[in-house]
């Protein structure tokens, strides 16, 4: 039986299972009408009406295209992407020749089909607004408070905060709130103002579909001519050329008239390395703040903002410091604890306490009970400094190396139980020796707040263990 791969039928079902994967109005967006699908033996060829748009498609789709060719035929194939804009001639063509044919429609059994009545007009349902969080419902605490005070300046004292402002720090930590606590407040603040607020991905999807049917002009004057322009996950915007520098140009135009920028990173913009330099350089040229992961006072202090806002079930005081003791998670894990406790109280018709918190929530009590490895400290450090993964078992001597390795070192003899020569062998290192001086070094930079050299990054040894630590959750 001839492998389906290698017929017209295997264009038809990849893209098939492309619609499924992406969903049907990303493929509608992108896919639908603008590219071709190629299926042989020797691999799949995307045939894109445009190279913009085969740039965007390659970048964004091409990791998922790639794992939904292997799973339809069983085999890893190399996708490959081309662009040629006569392919997609004939569409335009069918849709000026094709006439409708005479007479009344059939349907399968020969009887006429007649069309509906058309319906009466009726005025459309207003679509409900996205829903702002507010800075009033921001729960602050030590990992935080620097990047709200920083939020509240933009909205109370314009000018004040910096320009851009940059809040960065991993998932789940607030920085969509506050984003979206500067955009209410601003709007709250002057009713004359236009600020607008955009994740990047929506940016990026309007300067596409902008250059795509030539209104860059309108597009422009949507963000250019807004009275201040809000962020979110601008890291999306990484090796998409073009949408960088497109918001490079937007940014200085709102910076130049001293309309505020605020923006949201995964990382610090020193280690956003596939973000182009001159958007670096600006986003480094204002003020840079870090969210950390709740602290235990944080914690308990979350847990009773969500545990009051909504429900008639009471949490008793002891169950949310039972839970802000051993739930180390992010916000939203805080947030789906307090759900599930909710939903099992009252599907089992018992009062809230501590026996019924540890059946709710017992695989998270577990999972934030595991004891922490030197794999882990090894996965966190790049993680942390955006290394590639096992960088640090390399023999190279090199600062970009050995630095991240010592700071490793000191925090797997920090975090962990493993002994110098079980960290040493971990790393490969032959003598444990080494991984005690390692350890030593690093406690001498804390000494004395140096400054480690990491790559192209120069960083206070403080930032650079904390910058670990909150990658390892602690």
């Amino acid at each position: 039986m001839p492998d389906p791969g290698t017929t017209p039928d295997g264009a038809a079902r990849l893209e098939a299972a492309v619609a499924t994967a992406v969903g049907p109005q990303r493929f509608e967006l992108w896919f639908r009408s603008h590219v071709r699908f190629a299926v042989s033996e020797s691999g799949v060829l995307l045939t894109v009406r445009s190279a913009h748009l085969l740039d965007w498609i390659a970048a964004t789709f091409a990791e998922d295209l790639g794992r939904i060719a292997a799973t339809t035929f069983g085999d890893d194939r190399p996708i490959r992407f081309v662009t040629d804009p006569t392919a997609f001639a004939t569409d335009a063509a069918v849709v000026l020749t094709t006439k409708p044919p005479p007479g009344p429609a059939i349907n399968l059994f020969g009887e006429p089909i007649h069309p509906p009545a058309p319906p009466v007009k009726t005025r459309p349902e207003p679509k409900p607004g996205r829903r702002f969080k507010t800075l009033g419902d921001f729960v602050t605490g030590a990992c935080n408070r620097v990047a709200y005070a920083a939020a509240r300046t933009v909205i109370d004292e314009p000018g004040q905060a910096g320009n851009p402002v940059v809040i960065h720090g991993p998932v789940g930590v607030g920085k969509t709130h506050l984003l979206e606590g500067v955009y209410a407040g601003l709007r709250r603040h002057d009713p004359t103002q236009r600020p607008v607020f955009v994740t990047a991905e929506d940016f990026t999807s309007r300067a596409v579909q902008a250059m795509r049917f030539g209104k860059m002009a309108a597009f422009r004057a949507r963000f250019r001519e807004a009275s201040a322009l809000i962020i979110d996950d601008l890291h999306f915007l990484a090796k998409k050329t073009a949408t960088e520098l497109e918001f490079l140009h937007t940014f200085d135009a709102l910076v130049a008239e001293g309309k505020p920028v605020v923006v949201s990173l995964d990382c610090h913009p020193r280690l956003a390395d596939e973000l182009i330099p001159e958007l670096v350089d600006r986003l480094l040229g204002g003020t840079v703040w870090g969210l950390m992961p709740p602290d235990d006072e944080t914690r308990l202090a979350l847990l009773r903002s969500k545990a009051n806002a909504v429900g008639p079930l009471a949490f008793p005081p002891d169950v949310l410091a039972f839970l802000a003791r051993h739930l180390r998670g992010n916000v939203r894990e805080l947030e789906g604890a307090v759900a599930a406790i909710r939903h099992v109280a009252r599907v089992a018709n018992r009062p809230i306490d501590a026996t019924l918190a540890r059946e709710a929530v017992g695989d998270l009590l577990r999972h934030s009970a595991r004891g922490v490895t030197v794999a882990d400290v090894d996965a966190a450090t790049c993680r942390a400094l955006r290394l590639p993964a096992k960088s640090l078992h390399s023999s190279s001597k090199a600062w970009a190396v050995t630095h991240p390795r010592m700071a490793a070192i000191y925090l797997a003899r920090k975090h962990t139980a493993a002994t110098f020569g079980e960290i040493a062998k971990y790393f490969g290192i032959r003598q444990h020796s080494s991984a005690v001086a390692a350890e030593k070094r690093v406690r001498g930079w804390m000494a004395i707040d140096a400054r480690v050299n990491v790559g192209d990054h120069d960083w206070p040894a403080a930032d650079l263990l904390a910058r670990i630590e909150r990658e390892l959750g602690k």
